[in-house]
Parts: structure tokens; C-alpha cells; sequence
């Protein structure tokens, strides 16, 4: 197989397509019920600090299940009826049972998963780097997804991500060590510092820790050098869209705008463009 991948390219860029995919599918339920079970182990624990009898024992509720199901008519979902986006087409958007429309944000995530997955695997060739860079695209997706809808980005996300570039930068897969701890600190201090000075000066909560976190992951992975672009892009990405969401009147001054996607984004562009981008606006400013 590792051959295969050597030689031909083509079938790599293809296998990460499809694993894409299929990872896409997951995230759709990871996106779905993992903010529910974050609620209810709230919920539990503040049971147990305000000494609150525990509720009738509720049905088992994780990644696994209950199965797959529409959500209208809680039909549970054949296989042949969980490919991801050829269900969606052959069922023509609609749930085989009680023909609710099934939200377009199911076959977009697959195929967004899968094309991110499809062009890390040929911009970076088979290797190390490019495997270590699927799992931070499919854990930057997830956190993307749930932030946007629920405007929290995980714990049960970020640490596992923020170790993972640390341990496998003590191999020096995207940087040296040295330069993945300073980007991780320096990151959550970076955000954290801004949050603290808004809060200071307005009396407001500018951002969420997440964010902090979020910036710490990406400085793990990266290192330092990518930070300051991975704020600016962010930055800017954040300014262009809440701008649009006002001149379209989708949005409020005092409207809520997650941030965490921007900053995915721009960390993702950062790590696989930085020096590029960097080296090329050093050279049209000198």
C-alpha cells in the first residue's frame, strides 16, 4: 500500500477523498450530539452541587446511540440510507419515511470534509505530514461546526488536539519542540490578553476562552511563526463577514459572532501556505 501511495499519487488523493467522506459523516453526528452531551453532564453536575435529586433514569445517549434517526419521525437509518452523499441524492433530500426534508448541511459537511481531505492529501503528498494534517483539518472542521451553531468550542476537542501537535512536534513533523510549546503559550496568551484588555476598558466579554484554546492548538501545531498571520487573517475574515451580516441586516452591532471558524481557517491557511504567504508579502512591502 505505502508503494501504491509512492507511485501513484492519484490513488492516495483518492483514498483521502473517500475516508474524507466517511469521516464527514461522523462529524455530522459528532457536530449533533455533542454539545446535548455536554449539556446533560452540566446539568448533572449541577444537580450534584445544588444537592438536587437525580432525574428518572434517561435512555443512553452518546456518540454511538441511539442509531442513527430522522429527527422528525425517528426513523432509524438503514445503511444503504447512511453513504454519505449518495444517500442524500438517491433519497433526494428527504427522510425514506415520513419524507421530511433532510437540512443540506448534512451532504455539504461530507463534501466539504471529503475536497479538504481530497487536497491536503495532494498538496502535501503522501507522507507523515499529510496524515498528521487530516486529523487537525477533521478536528478543526468539528470545532468549526459546533462553534458556529452553538458558540462553544469543546474541551473534549481542543486538549486532544492542543497534545497531539505538541507530542508529534517532539518529532518535528511540522516544527521543532521548542517552537510548538512557545506557539502554544503564546497563543492562549495573545487572545487572553485582548479578552482582558476589552473587559477592562468596555465591561464586556470581547471573546470566549475557547478561543484562547483554539489559538493555543494552532500554535502547537505551527509553532510561533504562524501566529501573526493566522490573527490577521483571522481578523480579517471575522471583519468581512460581520460587515456583510450588517449591510445585509443579518446581524447587530451586540450580535454574537463565533470566532473560533475564523480562526480554523486562518490557522489551516497559515500552516500549509505561511511561509509562502509570509515570504511574498516581505517582498511587495521592502
Amino acid at each position: 500500500m505505502i508503494d501504491l501511495f509512492n507511485h501513484h499519487p492519484d490513488a492516495f488523493i483518492a483514498c483521502a477523498l473517500i475516508l474524507g467522506l466517511l469521516v464527514g459523516s461522523f462529524l455530522n453526528v459528532l457536530a449533533w450530539r455533542l454539545p446535548k452531551m455536554l449539556e446533560q453532564d452540566w446539568q448533572a453536575q449541577a444537580r450534584e452541587l445544588l444537592d438536587l435529586p437525580a432525574p428518572a433514569q434517561s435512555p443512553v445517549y452518546n456518540l454511538l446511540l441511539p442509531r442513527s434517526h430522522c429527527p422528525k419521525c425517528q426513523h432509524s437509518l438503514r445503511p444503504w440510507e447512511n453513504i454519505p452523499l449518495l444517500s442524500y441524492l438517491l433519497l433526494r433530500g428527504k427522510c425514506s419515511h415520513c419524507k421530511s426534508a433532510i437540512g443540506p448541511r448534512y451532504p455539504l459537511t461530507e463534501l466539504a470534509c471529503g475536497l479538504l481531505s481530497a487536497f491536503v492529501a495532494w498538496h502535501l503528498g503522501f507522507g507523515a505530514q499529510a496524515g498528521w494534517m487530516l486529523v487537525l483539518t477533521w478536528g478543526l472542521l468539528a470545532i468549526c461546526l459546533i462553534d458556529a451553531e452553538h458558540q462553544i468550542v469543546p474541551d473534549m476537542l481542543v486538549f486532544p488536539l492542543l497534545w497531539l501537535g505538541l507530542l508529534l512536534n517532539s518529532f518535528e513533523v511540522f516544527t521543532t519542540l521548542p517552537q510548538a510549546v512557545w506557539g502554544a503559550a503564546l497563543g492562549y496568551a495573545s487572545l487572553w490578553s485582548v479578552f482582558w484588555i476589552f473587559k477592562l476598558i468596555t465591561g464586556k466579554d470581547g471573546m470566549g476562552h475557547g478561543d484562547f484554546k483554539l489559538l493555543a492548538v494552532l500554535g502547537a501545531w505551527g509553532g510561533m511563526a504562524i501566529l501573526p498571520l493566522t490573527i490577521v487573517l483571522s481578523s480579517l475574515l471575522g471583519a468581512i463577514v460581520g460587515l456583510s451580516l450588517l449591510a445585509l441586516r443579518r446581524a447587530q452591532t451586540s450580535t454574537p459572532i463565533p470566532f473560533a471558524p475564523y480562526l480554523a481557517i486562518a490557522g489551516w491557511i497559515a500552516l500549509l501556505w505561511g511561509g509562502q504567504i509570509t515570504g511574498f508579502y516581505w517582498q511587495i512591502s521592502v
